[in-house]
């Protein structure tokens, strides 16, 4: 074999996503096509990858995308902040008389977080 068909085969290996645009039209350029809709070299990386894969039947299976749904903070005031305070206040109390470090740490990051937030409103 060549050094030529040797690179060329090299190319083919990847997947065509991977490829860069350079090799992506020089495999585009051996694929007869009509030239009067989009020349190659006008083509994009995604283009050339979508025609390269039309040539060919390659059909692409992608996996739906879900959209996260974004969270929506409710603005608290700050009489609502403190009153949460005073109750996460209690159950930390409670938590720490019972011997449970764990939620009595996770209560304390809550109340930090709020008193910061309260602050924030001022």
């Amino acid at each position: 074999m060549t050094e030529e068909s040797k690179k060329k085969q090299h190319k083919e290996e990847k997947p065509l996503e991977k490829m860069t645009v350079k090799d992506l039209k020089e495999i585009a350029l051996e694929i007869p096509h009509d030239h009067t809709t989009v020349a190659v070299s006008d083509m994009k990386k995604d283009e050339l990858v979508a025609f390269i894969k039309r040539s060919r039947g390659i059909v692409d299976e992608e996996p739906v995308k879900k959209k996260k749904k974004a969270h929506v903070k409710v603005a608290l005031t700050k009489p609502e902040i403190k009153a949460k305070i005073k109750k996460l206040r209690q159950e930390k109390k409670s938590a720490q008389t019972a011997d449970e470090k764990k939620k009595a740490k996770a209560l304390r990051h809550r109340i930090s977080r709020l008193k910061k937030q309260s602050r924030k409103i001022a």
